[in-house]
């Protein structure tokens, strides 16, 4: 049984496979001056890109962990997600308030998701 580690760093990883299972790291904005919707979708975005290297997609999603700096604007984070994700096929989720790394974040996502069956 292997584990496999991807676009990593001496701290971290982005994604890690293990046993079909791809988990991805919390993932921020790159551009901070967006607005809660924005920096959403951005994210969202980097998720894409990140399940597609591992060989899966947001329609295989298991599980998400949302963070927002501010529930006032929970609705523009929602507004983002709810068009991102796949129909049908919700991933089991908790968002919670929190204080980022970086004050000008307003939101980091992580998520897990399966592997497509071969």
């Amino acid at each position: 049984m292997s584990i496999s580690y991807h676009d990593s760093n001496t701290r971290m990883s982005q994604l890690t496979i293990h046993n079909g299972t791809v988990y991805l790291a919390g993932q921020v904005p790159t551009d901070a001056t967006a607005d809660m919707r924005g920096q959403t979708e951005q994210v969202l975005a980097r998720i894409d890109e990140l399940l597609a290297t591992a060989g899966t997609s947001k329609e295989h999603l298991l599980a998400a962990q949302i963070w927002v700096t501010s529930m006032a604007e929970f609705d523009q984070m929602n507004t983002a997600w709810d068009a991102w994700v796949v129909p049908g096929r919700p991933p089991v989720r908790a968002a919670v308030e929190a204080k980022l790394a970086k004050p000008e974040w307003k939101v980091e996502i992580m998520v897990t998701a399966a592997l497509p069956e071969a």
